[in-house]
C-alpha cells in the first residue's frame, strides 16, 4: 500500500514550467526573430500563448523586413493590400503569377509631341533603377547603328502606370550597344560595348543622377595599374559586393566568344578602380548574351547565353568570392519532374532578383532565334550560401524545387530578346524596356522589329 501511495504521489507531482515559459513576450519576440521561418511555425503549435505571439502581425512584418528589406515592406503598405503580414509572407513564398501593365507616357494625349519625348526603339541597351529613377542609356537600332542618348524617368514609390521620360542633358560615354551598366550604391558603373563601326570597347564610366533626373553626369573611371579586361560587347556584369563589380564573357575582337571573368574593385569615392582576373579550377565555357545576377553578398548566378557553335545554353553557374577564394561552381539540376513543355535554353533574356529571393527570367530567344514570352523563377534559397559540397567544381540540386514557370495574367507583351529589365527598390515591380520582336512579315526569318515599349511586371500578392 505504501508503494502504491508513493507511486500515486509521484504521478500527482507537477513538473516546474520550462524556463522559456517565464520569458516576457518582448524577449520571446526577439528570440523568434533569430529563428528560421519553419522553426517559428513549429513554435506556434506548442500552446495558445506562443501561437498568438508567433502569428502576430508585428512579428511577420518584422520577418518580412528581415528577409526582404524595409523598402519592400513600405511598398506593400503603400499598395493598400489589406491582408495580414503572415498571409502576404506565405503568398510571396508560393508566388505563381505576375501581372504585366503597359506603361504610357504622360504626354500620350499629344501624339506628335509624345513621339519626340520618347526614347527611340532599341535593343542591347542598359536600363537601371537608381535613386527612384529609371535610367536608360545607348543600345543598337536597325542597321547596326548605335545610340548615345541617356533618358531618365521618375518612378518613386508609387509605381504608377504612367511616367514621363526626360532626355538627360549630359556628356555621354559615346554611342554603343551590348554594354553593361551596374548599380553600385546610388551610382552607375558602365563597361564596354560595341559601337557602330564594330569596335569593341573596354572603358569604364561612372554615372550619377542629379537635378531631379534632368542631368546624368558621366565620368571616365581612372583604372589603376595596367591590368584590365580585353575589349568586348554582349558580355554580362553584376555587382558582387558594396564596391565590387564582376564582368564575364562576351564577344571580343574578331567576333571570338570569351569565357574569362574579371573583378573591378572600386575606391570609396568611385573615382578609381583596380581590375584583376578570376582564376578558377572550373572551366566556364565561352558565351555571349547571358546574364549575371547578384543573389547575396559575394555570390552571383550566371545563366544561359550563346556558346561556341551558336548553341543556346541553359546551364547555371555560381561565382562565389567568400573567404578570399574566388571560384566558379556549376549547378546541375534534376529536371525529372519539370513539365515537358518547358524550354529553358535561351540567349538575350533578362534575369532580375525579385522579392522573395528569386531570379525572374523573362524572354530571350532559342537556337533558331524564336522569341520567347515566358516567365520563370529560380529560387536562390535552394542554393546554399555556405558549405556547398562541391564535387569536381559542380553540385547537383533538385530542379523541380528550384525552378517554377509563372503565369502571366492581364496584358501579355510580345516575345522579345535583348531587352533590358530592372527591379525597383522593393523587388515587387520589374520594369522592361525595348528589345527585338518578330516583325510583321513572319515568312521572312530576318523580319525583326526594334521596340520602345515600356511595361511593368508586378508580383501578384493579393489574389
Amino acid at each position: 500500500m505504501a508503494e502504491i501511495a508513493s507511486t500515486s504521489s509521484g504521478r500527482g507531482h507537477q513538473s516546474p514550467p520550462a524556463p522559456i515559459m517565464n520569458l516576457a513576450d518582448d524577449h520571446l519576440f526577439t528570440v523568434l526573430l533569430l529563428l528560421p521561418v519553419d522553426s517559428i511555425l513549429s513554435f506556434s503549435s506548442t500552446c495558445k500563448r506562443f501561437r498568438d505571439l508567433a502569428c502576430s502581425d508585428s512579428l511577420w512584418e518584422s520577418l518580412w523586413r528581415r528577409e526582404w528589406g524595409p523598402s519592400s515592406a513600405e511598398s506593400v503598405k503603400s499598395s493598400g493590400l489589406l491582408l495580414p503580414w503572415m498571409v502576404l509572407f506565405k503568398r510571396v513564398c508560393k508566388l505563381d503569377s505576375v501581372s504585366c501593365h503597359r506603361i504610357s507616357n504622360l504626354d500620350d494625349d499629344d501624339e506628335e509631341e509624345s513621339s519626340s519625348l520618347l526614347p527611340l526603339p532599341r535593343a542591347s541597351h542598359s536600363l537601371n533603377f537608381v535613386t527612384d529613377y529609371l535610367v536608360l542609356f545607348g543600345g543598337g537600332r536597325e542597321g547596326g547603328r548605335h545610340l548615345d542618348d541617356t533618358w531618365t524617368a521618375y518612378v518613386g514609390e508609387s509605381n504608377q502606370k504612367t511616367l514621363k521620360w526626360k532626355k538627360a542633358d549630359s556628356v555621354t560615354p559615346g554611342g554603343r550597344f551590348g554594354h553593361t551598366c551596374v548599380v553600385i550604391g546610388d551610382s552607375l558603373v558602365l563597361f564596354g560595348g560595341i559601337n557602330d563601326r564594330g569596335e569593341r570597347l573596354n572603358d569604364t564610366w561612372i554615372g550619377r543622377v542629379g537635378c531631379h533626373g534632368k542631368q546624368l553626369t558621366w565620368k571616365l573611371l581612372a583604372v589603376l595599374g595596367s591590368l584590365k579586361p580585353p575589349p568586348r560587347g554582349a558580355h554580362a556584369a553584376s555587382c558582387i559586393s558594396e564596391k565590387t563589380m564582376v564582368v564575364q564573357g562576351g564577344i571580343g575582337l574578331s567576333g571570338v566568344r570569351l569565357g574569362d571573368t574579371w573583378i573591378l574593385e572600386l575606391s570609396e569615392d568611385l573615382n578609381s578602380g583596380t581590375w584583376h582576373e578570376v582564376v578558377s579550377n572550373a572551366l566556364l565555357p565561352p558565351r555571349s548574351g547571358h546574364t549575371l545576377t547578384y543573389i547575396r553578398e559575394n555570390q552571383v548566378v550566371l545563366f544561359g547565353g550563346r556558346g561556341l557553335g551558336y548553341d543556346v545554353l541553359n546551364d547555371v553557374w555560381l561565382l562565389d568570392t567568400q573567404e578570399q577564394c574566388e571560384r566558379w561552381i556549376q549547378i546541375f539540376y534534376d529536371f525529372r519532374d519539370l513539365e515537358e513543355s518547358a524550354s529553358l535554353p535561351r540567349v538575350g533574356h533578362s534575369a532580375t532578383l525579385i522579392l522573395g529571393g528569386r531570379i525572374l527570367i523573362y524572354g530571350g530567344e532559342d537556337t533558331f532565334r524564336n522569341k520567347k514570352d515566358d516567365f520563370w523563377a529560380l529560387d536562390v534559397k535552394t542554393i546554399p550560401s555556405k558549405g556547398l559540397q562541391v564535387d569536381g567544381g559542380a553540385v547537383c540540386l533538385n530542379g523541380s524545387k528550384a525552378w517554377k514557370r509563372l503565369d502571366g495574367v492581364s496584358y501579355r507583351p510580345k516575345g522579345r530578346s535583348f531587352h533590358r529589365a530592372c527591379a525597383d527598390g522593393s523587388g515587387r515591380y520589374v520594369y522592361v524596356f525595348g528589345g527585338m520582336v518578330d516583325g510583321l512579315n513572319l515568312a521572312v526569318t530576318s523580319s525583326l522589329r526594334f521596340e520602345n515599349e515600356l511595361f511593368m511586371m508586378e508580383l501578384l500578392l493579393g489574389l
